[in-house]
């Protein structure tokens, strides 16, 4: 959570957070090592974002896995958690 309104009336960035580092961060955090849970991915995501973006307060994370090694048929299975700044 970001109060963006700053930025959608002054259209500048820094009154934002740069989308394509956000992008990074959650590429390098989905390849930094193997992972067992989906679950482990989002806290792994979350924890670095809060870290990387003071100025976000909360983050939302939806992790989605197509073709999960599970019977039934499904698109995916996922998990969404929600994690905000302590203090």
């Amino acid at each position: 959570m970001l109060d963006l309104r700053r930025a959608g009336q002054t259209d500048d960035l820094d009154a934002s957070v740069n989308y394509a580092e956000v992008y990074r961060c959650v590429c390098a955090e989905c390849t930094a090592r193997p992972y067992n849970l989906i679950e482990a991915v989002a806290e792994a995501i979350a924890s670095t974002l809060l870290k990387r973006f003071p100025p976000v307060q909360a983050v939302k994370v939806r992790v989605k896995k197509p073709q999960a090694p599970l019977p039934g048929h499904f698109d995916y299975v996922g998990v969404e958690i929600a994690r905000e700044r302590n203090g």
